[in-house]
């Protein structure tokens, strides 16, 4: 079928590409062992450090996301380290995953997949590690398959206060550039992250950011590597050059994109986010639907997971929307699978664009037949109009789904 307009990529990331940085990724290849390109290195290199708002080195990998899990893991532990995970979704449980193939030991704090992290679980787990094993606490930020942010200041805190000295590992993959985010500040060990997000670029670049205390555990830790070995990376890169062919053209893209996060303004870009999520749950309250996140602390500026109303089915509505909307909305994962269905506000997204989105949602729910009242759009057109007011609206009595 031919399709007018363009299509509406609605799902948490891989998110829309901006024309810039598009245009940027079309410049013609240099070489790699040349001065231009030192230049480019330096630039990319050091626009991530304003990113990940950190003095420490960071890491780019030719990967995604998963490679930058995994360069974590290796560079950090060793085979039988203990670590204590947190399950906030399916990316946090996949992390796990990782670390047990790899030979890690995971103790994994049980979640519900609608709250974030636990704090002083957390701290409790750490205050009864009187060995100190456990090596590393791990967890995500944002979580991208519920729309719940954790706090990760006090992670932080609930360590310190156990007076432990695991390393502090996050995954910022959906929140960086998106969420206000403090490598540093947060006294975070290494922070894992990808292109595809709030960067607005292509999947294909893995970052970590990483700590003093990080690197002095990477040359004691016994897991093998190779490519994702971080000393490998960081001694070119003190040159602006990278121990193997790079991917050149994302790097161009990077480097715009760090430049377009720079003039909008980090505070701005943050602030953006929030005001966007706010509508997107404004419009699902006045739908009568449920929010699938349930501390309002919690809520993600990144994305909104929405529950369906019982004996109905998320990726039958996400079938309406693509049909008759050429819109894709992100899909419920692993336990949620046809439960709910994830709306992106991320990236370069913008107003106009959101209440787009918004429409076709609702036109969705009327043409897939799903119990709903109208009125969603003009919801988020208040928000909008009047930001900053209170973040709150009853059900509607009927609607309302359960997990």
């Amino acid at each position: 079928m031919i399709r007018s307009g363009q299509h509406f990529l609605q799902i948490p990331g891989p998110s829309p590409i901006p024309e810039r940085i598009l245009r940027a990724i079309g410049t013609q290849v240099i070489d790699h062992r040349g001065p231009k390109f030192q230049n480019l290195g330096h630039e990319v290199l050091e626009g991530c450090q304003f990113a990940f708002k950190t003095a420490a080195p960071v890491v780019i990998y030719p990967s995604s996301g998963t490679g930058a899990w995994e360069a974590a893991i290796v560079n950090t532990l060793s085979a039988g380290d203990k670590v204590l995970m947190v399950e906030t979704g399916h990316f946090a449980t996949l992390w796990r995953q990782m670390a047990a193939r790899l030979g890690v030991d995971v103790e994994f704090i049980s979640g519900d997949w609608r709250h974030g992290v636990d704090a002083a679980r957390i701290n409790e787990s750490l205050s009864a590690d009187r060995a100190k094993a456990i090596k590393a606490v791990m967890v995500v930020h944002n979580e991208t398959s519920t729309g719940v942010t954790s706090d990760i200041a006090a992670v932080r805190q609930a360590i310190d206060q156990a007076a432990h000295p695991a390393l502090l590992m996050v995954d910022a993959i959906s929140s960086l550039g998106s969420i206000d985010y403090r490598h540093d500040d947060w006294g975070v060990d290494v922070t894992v992250s990808c292109s595809q997000k709030g960067l607005m670029l292509p999947p294909g670049l893995g970052f970590n950011a990483i700590s003093a205390k990080a690197q002095a555990a990477s040359r004691s830790n016994g897991l093998r590597r190779s490519y994702w070995d971080w000393n490998e990376m960081l001694k070119p890169n003190s040159s602006g050059f990278f121990p193997y062919t790079p991917a050149t053209n994302l790097l161009y893209g990077l480097r715009e994109a760090l430049a377009m996060l720079r003039e909008e303004g980090l505070d701005a870009v943050f602030a953006r986010h929030k005001r966007l999520a706010a509508a997107t749950r404004a419009a699902v309250r006045a739908w009568g639907l449920e929010i699938l996140c349930l501390n309002p602390e919690e809520y993600s500026p990144v994305l909104t997971a929405v529950l369906m109303p019982e004996g109905y089915d998320a990726d039958q509505l996400r079938k309406v929307v693509l049909d008759i909307g050429d819109m894709s909305l992100g899909a419920g994962l692993a336990q949620l699978t046809g439960k709910v269905f994830r709306i992106g506000h991320l990236g370069g997204c913008s107003e106009l664009t959101l209440m787009g989105a918004l429409s076709g949602v609702e036109l969705g729910l009327a043409a897939a037949g799903i119990p709903h009242r109208p009125g969603g759009i003009l919801a988020a057109l208040e928000e909008l109009k009047t930001p900053g007011k209170p973040d709150a609206c009853p059900a509607v009595p009927g609607t309302s789904a359960h997990a």
